[in-house]
């Protein structure tokens, strides 16, 4: 998983840079970036049932990977930008539950 993660972020770098959008990548931008991707993954369940929200078809669950893709990738962007290590952290996030 960590060889995967690093090669997204490496790729992420890599995309931003030859968009020129680091100058726009800020933690607070990325944070609200990320809350949006969040907000637009929830619109996805919104008005399904419990049983309808586990029993997807298959361009529904296309819709919520890519909606979780888009969460994820900014939620590897911003921690790059702040020099965190997510699977480090996130094994110190569980002992701590």
């Amino acid at each position: 998983m960590r060889d995967g993660l690093q090669l997204l972020l490496l790729e992420l770098r890599e995309f931003s840079s030859k968009r020129d959008w680091d100058q726009f990548h800020s933690p607070k931008n990325l944070s609200m970036a990320l809350a949006a991707e969040a907000g637009e993954l929830l619109e996805e369940f919104q008005w399904l049932s419990e049983t309808e929200s586990q029993r997807m078809d298959q361009a529904k669950k296309l819709d919520v990977s890519l909606e979780m893709a888009d969460i994820l990738l900014y939620l590897i962007r911003m921690a790059d930008v702040l020099e965190i290590d997510l699977i480090e952290v996130s094994h110190k996030k569980i002992a701590l539950n």
